[in-house]
C-alpha cells in the first residue's frame, strides 16, 4: 500500500493530503518518527520513496494525470503556480508559522522551535491573516477559485493553511464572507474529510472546525 510519512499540521503536508485526495490515491498514512526530517515522503507500491513537497506535487502530478491539479491554459497555469509559490512561502512566513508553529508542538509542525509562545510574534501573525484574507477573498469571489473556474493546487496549499489556523479557531470568517464562501465549498470536497477527522493529542479542535456550515 502507498504511504505518506506526515506531521499533522505541517501545512506542506496537509497539502499532499488533500492532493492525493483529489486525484483518488489511495495511501495509508504514518507519523514520523523524527519531526525535523525532510517532510513529507510518499512511498509508493513497489516501495520507492519521494522526498519532500515539490517532489511529491510534480510525481502525483506526472504519474496521476487523470485529475489534473494545474490547469492547462497557460495563464491559468501560471496563476495557480504563482499563488501555490505564495502561499507555501510568503502566506507561510507572514502568518501560518507564527500562530500555528506558536501553538503547535514541534512533533505536529517540525518546527525547531523549542520555548512557550511568543504572543508579540502570534500578534503579528494576526495582523498578517487578516491583510491577506481580504485580498484571498476578493480573488476567489471574482474567479470561483483561486486560479480559475476549477480546483487547483493554489486552492489546495492556501486550504492546507487555512485548517491548520482554523483548527486553532485563528480565522477571523466573519470579517471576510468571500473566502468563507470559497472555504466552506473546499471543506465540503471528499478530499477534506480525513482533515477534518484530525485530533492534535491534548488541543481539541474548536467546535466548527469539522463543521461543514459555519
Amino acid at each position: 500500500m502507498r504511504r505518506l510519512v506526515h506531521l499533522l499540521m505541517s501545512p506542506s503536508c496537509r497539502l499532499v493530503r488533500l492532493a492525493l485526495g483529489e486525484k483518488r490515491v489511495v495511501c495509508g498514512l504514518a507519523a514520523a518518527d523524527d519531526p525535523l526530517a525532510h517532510l513529507p515522503v510518499f512511498f509508493e507500491l513497489d516501495g520507492s520513496a519521494v522526498t519532500g513537497l515539490w517532489a511529491i506535487v510534480d510525481h502525483l502530478e506526472s504519474e496521476y494525470p487523470d485529475h489534473p491539479l494545474v490547469p492547462g491554459d497557460a495563464p491559468a497555469r501560471g496563476e495557480a503556480l504563482r499563488l501555490l509559490d505564495w502561499t507555501m512561502s510568503n502566506f507561510h512566513e507572514q502568518a501560518t508559522r507564527r500562530i500555528v508553529f506558536e501553538k503547535a508542538s514541534q512533533a505536529h509542525t517540525g518546527s525547531a522551535v523549542r520555548r512557550a509562545p511568543n504572543m508579540e510574534i502570534m500578534r503579528a501573525g494576526r495582523e498578517a491573516l487578516r491583510t491577506n484574507l481580504q485580498r484571498l477573498g476578493s480573488i476567489a469571489e471574482t474567479r470561483g477559485f483561486l486560479a480559475g473556474r476549477d480546483v487547483s493546487l493554489a486552492d489546495l496549499a492556501l486550504a492546507a493553511h487555512l485548517s491548520a489556523l482554523d483548527y486553532y479557531g485563528e480565522i477571523p470568517w466573519a470579517e471576510c464572507p468571500q473566502l468563507t464562501e470559497w472555504y466552506t465549498r473546499i471543506k465540503s470536497r471528499p478530499s477534506f474529510r480525513p482533515l477534518l477527522a484530525d485530533r492534535v493529542p491534548g488541543q481539541p479542535p474548536v467546535p466548527h472546525y469539522a463543521e461543514l456550515d459555519f
